[in-house]
This record gives structure tokens, sequence and C-alpha cells, in this order.
């Protein structure tokens, strides 16, 4: 820590991460269910992964979205793994200025990239219900590739300010944090000078990426009900519906855990620390274990080639 001029504050080389707020003893019993928690993360989304690139027959615009889904849940879990097992594993709580604003960085990027991903998987479904025969002429590979490329690019593009807008703010007294990793609301309230900036660019990124992103999911869903119910036979309407309840559940995977973090730091300051603290591990840890599970069981094409791929290792055993 070094000293500024006039002495009145504290500029920290490095902040404290907590584990389970009041109960640092109890660190270590954390350490075995996080570890099966990302070994069930990597496997699942891994299994999804080589599943699709392996059967041709699921090379459709439908299951790269969900690749692209499942590199993501693995990137935005992996943003999270080094502070993890630092805390829980080694018991280090101790994270690097510039090692936290990195994976602050990393894991609001991951995260707006995944709410755009479902963005894209939404209007997926709707193009397949809406126009079946034109589906994989107007879905191409180029089109795929380019909405990843705009999805990928939004996010870097509104959360790299955020590293540059901590890194102006003087920090003084405490350095702890109140989670296992480094979100930028946390960091900002341990600032000595004015955060106005800080919380109005927080605002407006929740407003126009994440809000944005969850209108545009329900207004695909209403143009998607209004065709399904065009659909003269049941067993079709049924059918289409059907194709959408794996992307439903991963919206409200994604967007349930969020707003009940939003919820709980705007208004439940009263609540014990271990709610927030439970609350935020959901919100980043859930989704990717949860997604692999949600589309295997979900879809039939996925659950048969996972199976058909289980009992040729059995019958070679």
């Amino acid at each position: 820590m070094t000293m500024n001029s006039n002495a009145s504050h504290v500029n920290h080389h490095s902040f404290i991460l907590t584990g389970i707020p009041g109960m640092p003893d109890k660190n270590a019993w954390m350490a075995f269910p996080l570890g099966f928690l990302y070994t069930l993360t990597l496997l699942g989304n891994g299994t999804i992964l080589a599943v699709i690139k392996v059967d041709e027959s699921l090379h459709e615009p439908m299951y790269y979205f969900l690749s692209i889904l499942a590199l993501t849940d693995v990137s935005l879990s992996m943003s999270t793994l080094p502070s993890m097992l630092s805390i829980f594993w080694f018991n280090v709580p101790e994270i690097p200025f510039d090692a936290c604003i990195t994976q602050m960085f990393f894991i609001h990027g991951f995260g707006v990239v995944e709410s755009g991903v479902l963005v894209s998987m939404a209007f997926d479904r709707f193009v397949a219900i809406r126009d079946p025969l034109r589906y994989a002429s107007i879905l191409t590979h180029g089109i795929i590739g380019k909405i990843g490329i705009v999805v990928l690019t939004r996010a870097v593009c509104v959360v790299f300010p955020v590293p540059f807008l901590i890194k102006r703010l003087p920090f003084c007294h405490s350095n702890v944090l109140s989670h296992s990793y480094c979100l930028h609301q946390d960091a900002m309230r341990l600032a000595c000078a004015s955060t106005r900036i800080n919380s109005l660019y927080g605002l407006i990124i929740v407003i126009f990426t994440l809000g944005l992103d969850a209108i545009i999911i329900l207004f695909s869903y209403v143009l998607i009900l209004k065709t399904v119910l065009g659909i003269a036979s049941r067993d079709e309407r049924l059918k289409a519906l059907n194709t959408c309840l794996s992307h439903i559940c991963a919206v409200l995977l994604f967007y349930i855990p969020l707003i009940g973090v939003t919820m709980i730091h705007r208004f439940g300051k009263h609540l014990s620390p271990v709610v927030h603290t439970l609350m935020a591990n959901i919100y980043l840890l859930l989704p990717p274990v949860l997604n692999p599970i949600v589309y295997s069981v979900k879809t039939k094409q996925i659950r048969g080639r996972i199976i058909h791929m289980f009992q040729r290792r059995t019958n070679r055993a």
C-alpha cells in the first residue's frame, strides 16, 4: 500500500475476497461442492460440444447456437475459477488489483455475451417456427458467424470502459470485497470518491443490454405464440412449442438469478451477508451447470446421441 501526498487515501495494491461471510473457518467445507460444480460444468458443456461436433445430423443453426451457449458457459465459469480455488482450496483470499479488474472484465463481459446468445437463440426459434421451409437458407453458416461476432463485439465494447472507471477511483480504509470474485458494483462501494459515473454507466449497461435483451426475447415469444396459435393441428402446435422449451428454461435460469441478485443488492441490505453471497454464486454457477442438463433432457436428438455414445463405450468395455 502506498500513501498519496496528503496521506488521506490509501491506494490498495490488492483486494481481499470473501469466502463464507463471518465464517472463514468454514471455507474448506465449500471446496469439494464447488469442485463438483465446476467438474459438472466442464463435463456437461464439453459433452454437448462433442456430441454436436461428432453428429452431422446436429449441424443445424439451433445446435450451432447451443454450441456458442456452451462455450460461453464454460468461459463464464472459468472466469470465476481462479479466485474460487484460491479462497476455498488454498485459503489465499488476496487478489492483486490488476488481476481483480481483469476478472471483473471477463465476468461482466461473458455475462453480456450469454444474454446476447439467448437473444440469438430466440431469433433462431422464431425463424424455425415462422418460416420452417427457409430456416436453413436464412440462418446460414455465414449469418450465424456474423451474429456470433456481433454478440461478442457488443459485449467487449460495453464492458471495456469498466476497468478504467474502476482504476481511476481512489480506495481507502477497507479493501475487503463481499464476494469470492470481483464485480464492478462490489469494488465500486469501497471507493473514497464519488462513484456517480460508475453507477450511471452500470445502470446504462443493465438497461441497454440485459434489459433490452429481455424485452427482445419476450417480444420474440409473443410472435412465436401468435404463429403457433395460427397452426391448425393441435399436435403440430405442441410440437412447435416443445422445440422452445429448452431455450425458455435457459432464459429463466439466466434472468431469474440475475433479477434476484439485483433485487437483493438494491433492497436487501438488511439481509445476512450469507444470503448475498449465496445469490451471487447461484447467478454465476447455476446456469452453466444446468443448461447442458436441460438441453440433454429436453432435446430428443442430443439425449439420444448421448445415450448412444455411452452405450458404445459400455459395449467396448
